[in-house]
């Protein structure tokens, strides 16, 4: 027995959870090939019937018994035309915002990635298979044939560890009669938005007892658990008649020593990038006063409104709102939640876009192979415009997106043509995938540069080193090019696990979002753990504020 011991298909709660509810209980219940990879150590007793490092659970697997969202793209959705992305040569901070610029520049990094021409990874293509091979076992193991019951890749997913659907239940605490479906819809956007947020790598140290059954989750599961437990109490909420919402005054009220306290972040439990945290959810108290998007009482929720009343927004027997409408929101309303520090074209910030030396480079560009501003500058050198060096990823707020989609279709039937637009996350699972199966390998000069940074990182903080990994900042151009090569590869995944399920899925398709749910973003943590069994990091450690990862 080993990594692809067969699982249960469905979770199972645990003795002292509540069963999860069926839909007899609440209408608001939101409803081959073999791997060749050696396991590189006798894994069967730890890994089979394990849940995943989220919990110290002995459940079985995390997925919640009534999924969200629907499991795909809408084969009946009529045709709606997408509005084209903004000109990078008249409006280059438009573009790079633009959900569009993201696959079509991380492209130009992929494609060298295929050439083994890259600036920081050599690349093993032989071993991709291995890599497809491993995903589509984990899928296969975990789901039964056609896998229409995968989810699509969101954060709901994460309040249903231990096999506890938490969501349902607290859907369940809302009367009808007095909370309509609108209103349920926005507190969900509410608690998932405030969860994304947070949502940034947990570190080593910490893990969070729940409130509600004692038991104790770490990482994105713990705190999904953690931010729904805060939720539940009001802390985000400046409205004394409704705790259950999040908005500008509750924010403003956030410290963090408050969030502290609600993470159970302390010596000896620490939260990584804490202070980032609190900074984000602050500023975001802030973002929450521009009235088009959040309404008169500043609530992220209130976007719902403003989606449904867009000139897109299509209403017939259905609900069709073009993705941009969404996405625009996302970055538009929540750009003054970004650190200050980042890339900015012209003065506007472009959130989570950096500098790359693997892109076209005009001749004057950052040489440092860490972050520095980009120059507010829009002339061309020897052909190249300066907007051409920086990749975009836009992490959070696809991660947003995802998440933010799932109530909006499950509760109010809301169908989002254009999904396809959105890309793999290029976050460290799905990235670590790559290099512990052996397609991407730090080139020997940049592994010693990592591994000093993570010395004097462990110097710095008193933190006792376990598996030494290489670690840099996300603005590193190691990390910008790690993370362009994700986007792409995850494209090419999704591709080929499509193939080689070919005959279980009799004539369907797995989704790129269904695929990362299911098979990426759960093997790349699952492969960590078998390669770091102490620490269960990715293979390349990220020095993080808890704003990008």
């Amino acid at each position: 027995m080993g990594l692809f011991s067969r699982r249960d298909k469905a979770p199972k709660a645990a003795a002292d959870d509540q069963p999860a509810l069926s839909s007899s209980q609440s209408k608001t219940s939101l409803t081959s090939a073999s791997s060749s990879i050696v396991t590189p150590i006798n894994t069967s007793s730890r890994i089979i019937n394990r849940t995943s490092a989220g919990t110290t659970s002995t459940a079985g697997p995390g997925t919640p018994l009534t999924p969200f969202s629907p499991t795909g793209m809408n084969p009946t959705l009529p045709k709606v035309d997408m509005p084209r992305p903004p000109d990078p040569q008249l409006d280059p901070a438009g573009y790079l915002r633009s959900l569009g610029a993201v696959r079509e520049r991380c492209q130009i990094v992929s494609s060298k990635a295929l050439k083994n021409d890259l600036r920081h990874f050599d690349v093993d293509m032989r071993k991709f298979p291995d890599v497809v091979s491993f995903v589509a076992n984990i899928i296969k193991r975990d789901y039964d044939a056609p896998f229409t019951s995968i989810p699509a890749h969101g954060r709901y997913q994460h309040f249903g560890v231990g096999g506890r659907d938490r969501i349902a239940h607290l859907l369940a605490t809302w009367p009808e009669d007095m909370v309509d479906n609108t209103e349920k819809c926005k507190r969900m956007i509410d608690l998932f938005l405030v969860s994304v947020l947070l949502d940034a790598g947990a570190g080593t140290k910490w893990s969070y007892k729940s409130v509600e059954n004692g038991r104790v989750y770490r990482r994105s599961e713990g705190i999904a658990v953690a931010t729904l437990d805060m939720f539940k109490t009001g802390l985000f909420s400046g409205n004394p008649a409704n705790k259950y919402q999040v908005d500008a005054e509750g924010l403003r009220q956030l410290t963090v020593e408050k969030l502290a306290q609600g993470l159970q972040s302390k010596p000896g439990n620490e939260m990584a990038g804490l202070e980032g945290r609190a900074q984000l959810l602050i500023r975001l108290g802030e973002a929450l006063g521009n009235k088009e998007y959040f309404g008169e009482d500043a609530r992220p929720g209130n976007m719902l409104d403003h989606i449904l009343s867009h000139p897109s927004t299509q209403a017939s027997s259905v609900i069709i709102v073009p993705l941009p409408v969404l996405w625009n929101v996302l970055m538009d309303g929540l750009a003054p939640i970004w650190p200050p520090s980042r890339t900015a074209i012209n003065g506007v910030s472009l959130g989570d876009a950096w500098p790359c030396s693997s892109m076209p480079q005009p001749a004057q560009s950052p040489t440092s192979p860490t972050f520095s501003p980009f120059p507010n500058t829009t002339g061309q050198s020897n052909g190249i415009a300066p907007w051409e060096s920086i990749l975009p990823f836009h992490k959070l707020t696809q991660w947003l997106t995802y998440s933010l989609m799932q109530p909006m279709q499950s509760i109010m039937k809301i169908q989002f043509a254009g999904q396809e637009l959105l890309t793999g996350l290029p976050e460290y699972r799905n990235g670590g995938l790559f290099i512990d199966m052996g397609v991407l390998t730090l080139k020997p000069e940049d592994q010693e540069r990592g591994l000093q940074h993570y010395a004097d990182y462990c110097q710095r903080t008193g933190t006792k080193a376990v598996e030494v990994a290489p670690m840099f900042e996300p603005s590193d151009d190691v990390i910008v090019e790690w993370r362009g090569v994700t986007v792409g590869f995850l494209d090419m995944l999704a591709m080929e696990v499509n193939r080689t399920l070919k005959a279980e899925l009799a004539g369907g398709e797995l989704s790129l979002p269904q695929v990362l749910e299911a098979g990426s973003w759960k093997g790349g943590r699952e492969i960590a753990e078998v390669s770091r069994p102490n620490t269960k990091e990715p293979p390349i450690l990220i020095d993080s504020d808890g704003t990008v990862f």
